[in-house]
């Protein structure tokens, strides 16, 4: 269970605003100055922080917590997430069309294992929602007969002596 991520925005509040629109959350400024949480409150206490661009993790020196650091801000991750929502694909499609970013209803078939909508947070960050008739289609997908067949056998690793 993944309880909660970061990312980072060009403008982190609207964002936030966005997102919890969607998950039907809400937005609180977070610890760090100009990032917000988004929270659903959900029986997990799955969130999201939104961290303005360029804010990144970095691990902290000897015995010292990980923090928040500055850097060159960029226009693509590596990073995106998947997330069961309360909403339609049609009003998601709506929200993003609504922002000016890049939305796109996939249909389970023709080699895709599950529907989901791919949104795309200001255009860079990579958000794929389950609405509710998306989300068991993922879940199915999910099992472990599904993953075998979509992608064979898992990789055995050597026990580490």
């Amino acid at each position: 269970m993944i309880h909660h991520i970061s990312i980072d925005a060009r403008d982190p509040l609207r964002v936030a605003g966005v997102l919890a629109e969607i998950w039907k959350g809400k937005v609180y400024e977070f610890l760090i100055p100009g990032s917000y949480l988004v929270i659903p409150f959900d029986n997990y206490g799955t969130h999201i922080v939104v961290f303005k661009s360029g804010d990144v993790w970095v691990p902290g020196a000897d015995v010292e917590a990980a923090k928040v650091s500055q850097t060159t801000p960029t226009d693509f991750v590596s990073a995106h997430v998947a997330i069961s929502v309360p909403i339609t694909h049609q009003q998601i499609e709506q929200i993003g069309q609504r922002e000016g970013w890049r939305v796109l209803i996939r249909r389970q078939g023709d080699g895709i294992p599950f529907s989901a909508v791919e949104f795309w947070v200001e255009n860079r960050w990579l958000f794929e929602f389950f609405s509710p008739e998306f989300a068991p289609q993922y879940l199915q997908a999910m099992q472990p007969e599904s993953i075998d067949r979509i992608l064979s056998q898992p990789i055995e690793f050597a026990p580490v002596s």
